[in-house]
């Protein structure tokens, strides 16, 4: 029996009845000569407004009666305004609502569509569209119109079309060509497309399994996984076992790999390391800039002593010997690392010397890796502090060197450039802030070395420090006031290997003995009515649970869904969202997982804009439109953002979160289970950072066991990287 033949209907999208973002599944209205037909199947992005040409078959659904089963389309843009108004109202542009269309139409008509795509520095001319806004506008709608071709060939693979968007983004027009040729180009520039995926596609185009392009691709793969496990560089053995044992195949294909990209100069080999060339070259130029930055150093004030006096005694501040030390080696100007645990008097340091630069009349720029970081330094400082990405002014590429509009050819306008929590900063940040500064700026850092290093690769304060070139001051002296706070003391006690102090009345730090079960019932308790009672607490902006790892009960994966479910449970007044097995839903707190330098931002009152949300941010969603396929989430407690649905994918739960997550933040009251965790995560500077980000009250919740584990052990991760040796090399040799 022979199929019958396809047929083809012509019309124009009336409504979508329903649409999933993930594969891109769409059940909607037609209008064909002026009667509707209910349509479904693979409709990617498609919208009311647009002229469509369906090929498919008639279909009976048992509920739903007659449909048109669709197997392939052909799309034209909408050409009447009310086509274009329902086409731009349906929320499928990025940055264009129900709201933002009308003003479009009301200004252009007809020509709404044209203007986007060939004009859009004309959208700047309707009153709440800045320039970055503008682009952002254009550059979706461009994609959009040009990607269907790849997003229909990539779903043939499983590859979902907001993904598939990505892919068209980096390749454009060649995407199709490019992955027929290598289908592993995907795992090595597409962002939440992994090897396996590649490799699975790979396999559909019957591509061998010692095929030299999966060769390279598992060794490109490999360096790269270690990178989000800190390292810059592998050493070729483990390399080479690590790709083997990946890929299946025989090791002698792997080393000839590994020989044919060291002669394309797609991997540096050196000693017995093995690195991609964007972190061999990183290292090399931060070592490179620092050398140059001391070697210019010139003293910023022509009697040190005499201000350092000056100001101790405006600030009403009696300075110990070494925030001396730390005043009198900033003025020298050059390169300074400011070190030292909760207590010390860094942030007290940073005011007294940026006070005298001022009085100098320097120009000073005060940044940190994190929105919440910035913040803080900005209300120690009395002074405006940015957040690194925006201090380096973020661009919308996906080109790493061309992320920052600030660099070489265009530095930072700063005499003084002042970096806290440098602990957090990977080493391609940095980079690129080096790459920033004028020659002869003086930069100073200050951070704890003694938490946890920096989520992305590198291990640029303890290189720094342990390299002995740079010069340092460590504070160590807990200030009276601090001692009080049993937070700080026992912070210090923990990291010096010594036990917590048990509960004391009216004391900041308690710890309740509870079983994982049990544990896990009392944080509820504690976030859910008792600390709110007890201090005053907000259940979701004040309390933070810190969790060493994202598995098990006490995990921030099951306590993320205990927690919403008693913080914000579901509501007839509050809309929803589901993704996956996640429900996003209005006041919930989330945090986005992962950079994204494209994610237009504005400021509420909408006076300013910019471009760029990042991995760590911690936002509160404030409104989720169904209709116009998107949610409104504030960060940081300044920056809006409209998420589209597409984006969401990279947004989390946040009433718990991994202790690596907390970098940078600080909360009035954290809860911390220590609990039976994988040995990697029973460590002493995991413990000791979740304990700082507590500024009135820290409860940990678990067994006196875990602690003490945890407290014993100090064997810090290895990270291999190759900072330390380039500054050795650099700076010791002029």
């Amino acid at each position: 029996m022979t199929n019958p033949p396809l047929e083809k209907l012509t019309g124009e999208i009336y409504e979508i009845i329903y649409q999933n973002e993930e594969n891109g599944y769409t059940v909607c209205e037609v209008d064909v000569n002026n009667s509707l037909v209910t349509a479904c199947g693979n409709m990617p992005f498609i919208a009311p407004g647009e002229q469509v040409v369906l090929e498919g078959k008639w279909v009976h659904h048992p509920e739903y009666g007659e449909q048109f089963s669709v197997t392939s389309l052909q799309r034209a843009l909408p050409k009447k305004v009310s086509a274009i108004l329902s086409y731009l109202s349906s929320g499928i542009i990025s940055g264009v609502r129900e709201a933002t269309a009308k003003k479009i139409i009301n200004k252009f008509g007809e020509e709404a569509l044209e203007i986007i795509a060939i004009s859009p520095e004309r959208l700047t001319e309707i009153k709440g569209i800045s320039k970055g806004r503008a682009i952002k506008i254009s550059e979706s709608f461009l994609i959009r119109q040009d990607a269907s071709q790849t997003v229909m060939f990539l779903q043939e693979y499983g590859i979902t079309p907001n993904l598939a968007l990505k892919v068209y983004k980096i390749f454009g027009q060649k995407s199709i060509d490019l992955i027929k040729e290598n289908p592993y180009i995907l795992c090595e520039s597409v962002d939440k497309i992994g090897f396996k995926t590649a490799d699975r596609i790979a396999c559909a185009m019957n591509i061998p399994q010692n095929h030299p392009a999966r060769v390279s691709g598992g060794i490109v793969h490999t360096l790269t996984y270690a990178t989000l496990s800190g390292h810059t560089c592998l050493k070729k053995d483990e390399l080479i076992y690590n790709t083997a044992e990946l890929l299946g195949c025989d090791i002698k294909d792997i080393e000839n790999s590994l020989m044919q990209m060291k002669y394309d100069c797609k991997l540096i080999f050196e000693d017995e390391f093995v690195y991609l060339p964007v972190y061999y070259n990183t290292e090399l130029a931060c070592a490179g800039k620092l050398g140059e930055l001391l070697a210019l150093a010139k003293p910023y004030s022509n009697n040190i002593e005499e201000d350092i006096t000056f100001e101790s005694k405006r600030s009403n501040i009696e300075l110990s010997a070494m925030q001396k030390d730390a005043v009198r080696k900033a003025l020298g100007g050059g390169v300074l690392i400011i070190t030292g645990g909760p207590g010390t008097g860094k942030t007290t340091i940073m005011k007294i010397i940026m006070d005298i630069f001022e009085k100098h009349e320097y120009k000073i720029a005060l940044c940190a890796p994190t929105g919440k970081a910035a913040k803080r330094l900005s209300e120690s400082c009395n002074m405006e502090a940015k957040t690194l990405h925006r201090l380096l002014e973020v661009e919308v590429s996906d080109v790493l060197d061309q992320r920052f509009g600030k660099n070489q050819y265009n530095p930072i306008d700063a005499d003084v450039v002042i970096v806290d929590e440098m602990s957090m900063v990977d080493v391609l940040l940095f980079g690129a802030l080096l790459k920033a500064l004028k020659r002869g700026t003086c930069l100073i850092m200050a951070g704890d070395s003694d938490q946890l290093p920096s989520v992305g690769a590198g291990n640029v304060l303890r290189d720094m420090l342990q390299s002995g070139v740079i010069p340092s001051v460590r504070l160590n002296e807990v200030f009276r006031q601090a001692e009080k706070s049993r937070i700080v003391t026992n912070a210090h006690r923990i990291n010096m290997g010594e036990m917590p102090l048990k509960n004391d009345s009216e004391t900041d730090f308690f710890f309740m003995q509870r079983t994982p079960d049990g544990a896990l019932d009392t944080i509820c308790e504690l976030c859910t009515g008792r600390l709110g009672k007890a201090y005053g607490f907000d259940s979701i902006n004040d309390i933070q649970v810190l969790s060493p790892s994202r598995k098990g009960i006490v995990g921030t994966a099951n306590l993320n869904k205990i927690l919403q479910s008693k913080l914000n449970p579901p509501s007839r007044d509050k809309k929803e969202k589901a993704f996956g097995e996640r429900v996003f839903r209005v006041g919930d707190k989330v945090i986005q997982t992962r950079n994204n330098y494209d994610m237009l931002w504005s400021l509420p009152d909408g006076s300013e804009d910019g471009f760029g949300i990042y991995n760590g941010d911690i936002g509160t969603i404030l409104d989720i439109s169904p209709k116009e396929k998107s949610m409104r989430i504030l960060f940081d407690d300044s920056k809006i953002v409209e998420y589209d649905f597409s984006s969401i994918e990279d947004l989390e739960m946040a009433y718990a979160l991994t202790v690596h997550k907390s970098q940078g933040s600080e909360w009035s009251a954290v809860i911390i289970p220590v609990c039976s965790f994988p040995s990697i995560l029973m460590t002493r500077n995991l413990l000791y950072t979740a304990v700082t980000r507590g500024k009135k009250l820290v409860i940990l919740v678990g067994s006196p066991e875990s602690v003490a584990q945890m407290v014993r052990n100090n064997k810090l991760q290895t990270r291999y990287s190759s900072l330390q040796k380039r500054l050795s090399e650099a700076i010791e040799n002029d």
